[in-house]
C-alpha cells in the first residue's frame, strides 16, 4: 500500500518526538509496537498475578479494574467498556429510560456534540439542549432557567474543548443542586476526572458523590492502551452491561487494556497532582516567553491552568506552526509543542495547540521553557 503524504508527515512527527531528549509529556501513541508490548510485559506483573487465566467476556483482570475503579470513586459498581464513547452513550440511554425523558442537557463543546458524529441522536434516539454557548461551564441560573425540561444533566470535567476548564467547587455544587431542583439526574463525563482533585480541593469520591453516574478513561491521563469504566448504582451498571452487549462492547478478551489500566491507576494517578502543579509553572513561563518575543499576540488559556493540560493560541496558520514545532524537535531534540489546529470559529490565521505536562515535564524549569519559546519563535520567521 502506498504511503500517503499525510502518513509521511505523521511518521516524521512521531520520529522527531521519539528522538527528542526533552519533552513536556510522552504520549502512549508516540511509541512503537515493540516498545509498548515490552513495557507492558515487563511491568504488568507488579499490579496483577500473571499466572491467572485470561479474561473471557469479562471477569479476571477486567473485573479487578472494575472493582478498583468503583472503590476509587466511592461508587457501588462499575463496568469496563472498550471506549468512553460507548460507555457514555449507554449511561445516557439508561438514564433516559429511567427518567422517561430523552433530553440531555450538556455543553455544545462537550465530547458527544463535537467528537461523536451525532451518535446520541442517531444511535440512541436522544436529544440534546444547551444551557449556554459560552466557552465555560453553565451556571446554576442557566440550568435553572433552561426553557425546556431535561431528564439528565451531563457535565464534562474538565471541559476539554473550552481549554480544559473547570468551575469552582461552589459553582459545581450549585449547578448540581439546580439540576436536582428540576428532578434531573446528573452524569459526569469524567474522562479526565483523575486530574481534577487539585482544583476542587476534594478527593475522587467527594467529586463523584455529586453525580448519579461517572465515566472515566484510562488512556487520556493514565497512559493506558484504551478502555473506560462506567460507575454508578448496582442496578444501573447491571442494565449498562446489557446495553454494552447490544452495542457490540462485549469483547472476548481485554487483558492488555485492563493490565495497562491497573498500571495507570498504580503509577500515574498518584503523580497527577504534581503534574497539575508544574503545569502552572510551564504555562506562566510560556506566557512570559511569548511576551518577550516578537510574536504580535499570544494567549495561554486558562491562566493558570485548571489541570495539567491547557491551550496556547498564536496568530499563525496551523501548518506554519506545525512545521516550526517539528523542526525544533528534529534540530534541537526539544519538543515544546505538538499539533496545531485552526480556530474552530473566528478569523483565519489563528491557531491553537493543547499542552500536556506529565512526568518528563517535571524536569523543565521556567527558564527552560522561556528559552524553548525563543527558539521556537525564531523558526516562525
Amino acid at each position: 500500500m502506498a504511503v500517503t503524504d499525510e502518513q509521511q508527515q505523521r511518521n516524521r512527527r512521531l520520529a522527531a518526538w521519539q528522538r527528542s531528549e526533552k519533552v513536556l509529556a510522552r504520549m502512549s501513541a508516540d511509541r512503537t509496537l515493540a516498545e509498548r508490548l515490552a513495557a507492558l510485559a515487563s511491568d504488568a506483573g507488579t499490579v496483577h498475578d500473571l499466572d491467572e487465566w485470561t479474561d473471557v467476556y469479562g471477569g479476571g483482570v477486567v473485573a479487578e479494574v472494575e472493582r478498583r475503579t468503583a472503590e476509587l470513586l466511592g461508587m457501588d459498581a462499575a463496568a469496563f467498556f472498550p471506549t468512553g464513547t460507548m460507555a457514555q452513550q449507554v449511561a445516557l440511554r439508561c438514564w433516559a429510560g429511567r427518567t422517561g425523558d430523552p433530553v440531555v442537557a450538556l455543553h455544545p463543546l462537550s465530547h458527544p456534540e463535537v467528537h461523536e458524529r451525532g451518535a446520541l441522536a442517531s444511535v440512541s434516539g436522544l436529544r440534546t439542549v444547551h444551557p449556554t454557548a459560552a466557552p465555560r461551564h453553565a451556571t446554576a441560573d442557566e440550568i435553572r432557567d433552561l426553557a425546556e425540561p431535561f431528564g439528565t444533566l451531563m457535565l464534562e470535567l474538565p471541559l476539554r474543548d473550552a481549554g480544559f476548564v473547570l468551575p469552582s467547587w461552589e459553582e459545581l455544587e450549585a449547578v448540581v443542586a439546580a439540576a436536582r431542583e428540576r428532578d434531573a439526574v446528573v452524569h459526569l463525563d469524567g474522562a479526565r476526572l483523575w486530574e481534577c482533585t487539585s482544583h476542587f480541593g476534594r478527593g475522587l469520591p467527594g467529586i463523584a458523590a455529586l453525580a448519579d453516574s461517572v465515566y472515566v478513561s484510562f488512556y487520556k491521563s493514565l497512559d493506558g492502551l484504551s478502555g473506560a469504566v462506567l460507575a454508578g448504582p448496582e442496578s444501573l451498571i447491571e442494565e449498562a452491561r446489557t446495553w454494552r452487549h447490544r452495542y457490540g462492547g462485549q469483547v472476548f478478551q481485554q487483558y492488555p487494556a485492563a493490565l495497562s489500566a491497573l498500571l495507570g491507576l498504580e503509577r500515574e494517578l498518584p503523580r497527577l497532582p504534581s503534574y497539575v502543579a508544574h503545569a502552572k509553572v510551564v504555562a506562566g513561563a510560556l506566557a512570559e516567553g511569548f511576551a518577550e518575543s516578537e510574536v504580535p499576540w499570544s494567549r495561554v488559556h486558562p491562566q493558570p491552568p485548571h489541570t495539567h493540560q491547557f491551550q496556547v493560541w498564536l496568530p499563525y496558520a496551523a501548518e506554519v506552526l506545525d512545521e516550526a514545532s517539528v523542526r525544533q524537535a528534529e534540530e534541537t531534540g526539544v519538543t515544546l509543542f505538538r499539533r496545531w489546529s485552526a480556530a474552530p470559529a473566528g478569523p483565519p490565521g489563528v491557531s491553537f495547540t493543547e499542552v500536556t505536562v506529565a512526568a518528563p515535564g517535571l524536569e523543565w524549569t521556567a527558564g527552560d521553557v522561556v528559552e524553548a519559546v525563543a527558539d521556537f519563535v525564531e523558526r516562525l520567521a
